[in-house]
This record gives C-alpha cells, sequence and structure tokens, in this order.
C-alpha cells in the first residue's frame, strides 16, 4: 500500500510527461502500481473496507457490556460461553473503536498561567498518620499562592467551618497576605449554598475574606483540575514528609510541618517541568502586590452558651471544665448560663465581660475533666473518715490495739463500725493483756480474721487464768448390793420399764 507523499509523487511526474517505466523505477515501485494510482488520480489512500470477526457481533457485545457493568473480560466469558472465541486485547480494540462501553472522552485541561498576586487556592486532603504510637486519620489543610508556589500546610483532627477560618487566619499572615482571589472546592465548610460561579459564601467566611481583602471563588463541581495548584502539594506532603518522622502529638506534627514549609518554600523545586526553582525567589516578585495585612488579627473563636452543672463544670464536646464557685458579682456559679469562647488551644468562659475561667483546650470526645487548683475549694474533696468512738477507745489502750483497729478500718472502709465493734466487744470480756498478745501475734502474720483473734485471745485465757485439771477425776464406785441407777444431767432418775413396780419413795424423803 503506497503512501499519500509516493502517490502524489506520481501524479505529479505523470503530469510532467514522464513514462510509467521511468515513474515506476525512480520511486522504486512496479509499473502496476503506477497504473493503479493513474487511474483513482487522487493522493488520498484507499481505505481497507475489511470484515472484522466481531463485527457481526455487534449488538451482542452492546448487550453484554451493559449487562457485564462494562467488565470487558466477564464479557469475553460470556462470548466464549456462547462459541465466540476472541482474544482481551481484539475485543478492547473493537470496543473502541464502536465507542462501546466508554465515557464521554475528557477534554485536554491545558495550562493555567497566574500573574503575581492573582490568585491562591486552599483544600483539604485526609492523611492517615501515626501519632504517639496509634495510627490515625488527620485532616491536612494548605493554602498555596499560585504564581509563586508558596506553600503552608497544617494538619487538624477534623475540619469543620471554626478550623477552616483559624486556618486561614494564620497562614494568610504567615504568606504576607492574600491574593486577589481564593479558588475553594463545594463543600459546605466554605459555602452557604449555590455552587461554582454561583457559590455565596458563608457569613463568616464572608467576614474573613473582608479582613483580608480577597474573594472566594469555588471551582465547577468535577473540575478539580482548576484547584491542581493545592492538590498536587497533598501528594508531596505525603512522600516527602511523613516518613522517616515520628511524632508524639499533634502539635509536634504542626510544629514540624511549619518548619518544614520553611525549608520547602526556601529551597529549589521543579515547577512546570523547569528545575531548581525557588518559591522565594518568585514571592520576591509577588509579595508587593499581594493584599496589606490588616493592623490588628483577631482570635478565632467559636460561642458556646452552657449552663454550670452541680458539681460546678461546664460541658463541651463531653470534656468538663471547672469553674470557681462564686463568680465576680459573688452569685452562685451552679446553675448559671456562662459564655464560653472555644479556640484552638484554649477554653474561655466569661459571665458576661468579667473572665470567670481559662483552661487549655483538651481534643473532642475524650471525656476528661479539667480542675483549676484555684477552683478546689473543697467541693470535691472526700471528706475525712472520722474514726468510731470505739476505736479511739482501742487506741487509748494499747499501740497493738489501735493499729489492729486503723488495719480494720482500711480493709472494711469507712468507719468499719462492725468489725471495730466487735474488737472492743472483746476488750471489754476479756484480759487485756491476753487481747494485747494475741493482737501483736495476728499484727505480725497479717491476720485481720478476729475469729481465729478471739479463738487465739481464749487459748491464752484457758492456760493462764482457770488452771483446769489435765485429767479427770475418777468416777466413785456403786455399792454392790444396790444397783447403779443412770441419772440424767439435771438429776432426774430415768422412768421405770413397764414390767417394773414403781419404787417407792423412802421413809426419810417425806
Amino acid at each position: 500500500m503506497l503512501d499519500a507523499e509516493t502517490r502524489t509523487a506520481i501524479l505529479r511526474l505523470h503530469r510532467e510527461g514522464h513514462s510509467l517505466r521511468r515513474i515506476a523505477r525512480a520511486l522504486g515501485v512496479s509499473r502496476n502500481a503506477v497504473r493503479r494510482v493513474l487511474q483513482t488520480k487522487s493522493p488520498e489512500v484507499p481505505r481497507l473496507e475489511r470484515q472484522g470477526p466481531l463485527d457481526e457481533h455487534l449488538e451482542l457485545i452492546r448487550e453484554l457490556v451493559v449487562v457485564c457493568e462494562g467488565n470487558l473480560v466477564r464479557v469475553g466469558e460470556k462470548l466464549a460461553d456462547e462459541g465466540i472465541a476472541t482474544g482481551y486485547s481484539t475485543l478492547t480494540r473493537f470496543c473502541r473503536r464502536h465507542g462501546i462501553g466508554r465515557s464521554k472522552p475528557k477534554p485536554p485541561a491545558g495550562r493555567y498561567v497566574f500573574e503575581p498576586g492573582e490568585e491562591m487556592q486552599h483544600d483539604t486532603s485526609p492523611h492517615d498518620v501515626t501519632i504517639g504510637g496509634k495510627r490515625m486519620r488527620v485532616q491536612c489543610a494548605s493554602l498555596v499562592l499560585c504564581y509563586s508556589r508558596r506553600l503552608f500546610a497544617r494538619a487538624y483532627r477534623r475540619f469543620r467551618r471554626f478550623e477552616c477560618r483559624a486556618f486561614l487566619t494564620e497562614a494568610i499572615p504567615y504568606l504576607g497576605g492574600a491574593a486577589s482571589r481564593c479558588i475553594v472546592d463545594n463543600t459546605s465548610v466554605v459555602r452557604a449554598h449555590g455552587t461554582g460561579s454561583d457559590m455565596v459564601p458563608a457569613a463568616e467566611m464572608l467576614a474573613l475574606s473582608k479582613r483580608f481583602e480577597f474573594d472566594f471563588v469555588a471551582h465547577a463541581i468535577g473540575d478539580a483540575n482548576r484547584s491542581a495548584r493545592v492538590e498536587g502539594p497533598f501528594y508531596f506532603i505525603e512522600i516527602n514528609f511523613y516518613p522517616g518522622r515520628t511524632f508524639t502529638s499533634l502539635d509536634d506534627l504542626n510544629a514540624q510541618l511549619r518548619a518544614w514549609c520553611d525549608k520547602v518554600n526556601a529551597g529549589p523545586r521543579k515547577i512546570d517541568g523547569q528545575r531548581d526553582v525557588v518559591p522565594m525567589e518568585l514571592y520576591a516578585a509577588e509579595q508587593h502586590l499581594l493584599s496589606p495585612l490588616p493592623l490588628h488579627i483577631p482570635t478565632v473563636y467559636e460561642l458556646h452558651g452552657r449552663r454550670v452543672d452541680a458539681e460546678g463544670y461546664v460541658n463541651l464536646h463531653t470534656n468538663r471544665y471547672s469553674v470557681p464557685s462564686r463568680l465576680p458579682n459573688g452569685e452562685t456559679a451552679v446553675g448559671r448560663w456562662l459564655e464560653v469562647r472555644e479556640t484552638l488551644d484554649a477554653i474561655i468562659v466569661l459571665d458576661g465581660h468579667d473572665e470567670v475561667a481559662r483552661h487549655a483546650r483538651v481534643e473532642s470526645g475524650l471525656g476528661k475533666r479539667l480542675t483549676l487548683e484555684a477552683h478546689r475549694d473543697g467541693r470535691w474533696r472526700k471528706r475525712r473518715v472520722e474514726p468510731a468512738r470505739e476505736e479511739k477507745l482501742l487506741a487509748a489502750a494499747a499501740p497493738e490495739l489501735a493499729e489492729l483497729a486503723a488495719r480494720l478500718r482500711k480493709r472494711h472502709g469507712g468507719q468499719g463500725l462492725r468489725p471495730i465493734r466487735r474488737l472492743h466487744r472483746m476488750y471489754l470480756e476479756y484480759p487485756t493483756a491476753c487481747l494485747i498478745e494475741a493482737a501483736r501475734a495476728a499484727l505480725h502474720y497479717g491476720l485481720l480474721d478476729l475469729g481465729r483473734l478471739e479463738a487465739m485471745t481464749l487459748e491464752r485465757i484457758r492456760g493462764d487464768f482457770f488452771r483446769l485439771p489435765v485429767e479427770p477425776p475418777l468416777a466413785p464406785t456403786p455399792a454392790p448390793d444396790k444397783p447403779h441407777e443412770e441419772e440424767h444431767d439435771d438429776g432426774r432418775r430415768p422412768a421405770p420399764a413397764a414390767d417394773q413396780p414403781e419404787a417407792s419413795p423412802d421413809r426419810g424423803d417425806l
């Protein structure tokens, strides 16, 4: 098959009057090929109309692509079940040629060119990071100047409108000012309603943009390439910042991330295919075109209203923060409705214009209780348990009894009234010396069983105070002429048997 250039040369040489033989010899083709070109009189290469192996199954393949949800491997298996053997590459080429299973082709994105101070872009991305030995997900927020590519990033546990305001309030002074517009996506963090060019920022974000003199602009839905300046650094952070670094806390991570941003902005980078481009050198040409910073930048806080509970705390995000028992005006704090200002690093409790308490902010959802030392006025202290009257008597009697009573109270909790009173009863009933000796032995072996202590006391009493004979005395021998009669313990005689007459009483008994 001759190409278009050879065909054009054949037609030109024929118009100049050269013979077929000379044209064929000059171009290195056959005379029949020259004749066919002269017959068509066109330099265009004719298309080969050839029946493909799958052309007759076009409609079947269209149906199978829908049934198999675009999985061409399954389509090939279905065709094999129908007796149509084909290779995967042949099937994919056939589908591409006929536009089967393909979405609308995307147009080229092109390249955006920005002037100094024209635009900055802001976005967030979730990153999985190990902090303090635990794997957790953080939201990495970044702001990039589109011309100089100067970058600022910070990580948060969650990213709401409050965190967005705090981030931009920190990032814009770091960059030395704001560009004319800030491109954002269509999430509800910035916008109140509308999308794309119709996006309307929320009131808090609109106030922020007026303070730093820039406008929020949202790109069209699905047009992520419009914010490519800020999307690219997220991958750059993931592969260049996190590996090889350890973080003890989120504050430690942000401190290292800020130092890393300083280093990256001051060092050479590859930008738009150009190597050794230093963002700070480009920033020198952009800095004077950024909007100037305001004279005063107020602290970003979120306002809450909380009532003081019965224990003197205000509850915020499952954490409890203490307040004094008395407010500056002298009223009791319990039950009062107070204003709570939440910043990124502090919790401030206000009663009107008076600051009541200031705490370090704790991460949300931990369920912790924070109490300032000045607020420990005895309400939360556990009252000291006074010893019972019986324990005081035992303590005055002997140090062994005092130590034993203290151990019993510690073991049983509270005043330990039941064991203390039992020990006091033993003190009243048994000789003091024997009880003290038994208590000394019990303390030596760590014995707190009062039953065994009483048994030990009785052992000492039996041996020292009651001189009992070791062997019982022999019983008297009964008279031989009078049978021995059994008697009960109380001296009563047993009743006579049924076949024996009842004995008459002696005369002496009458």
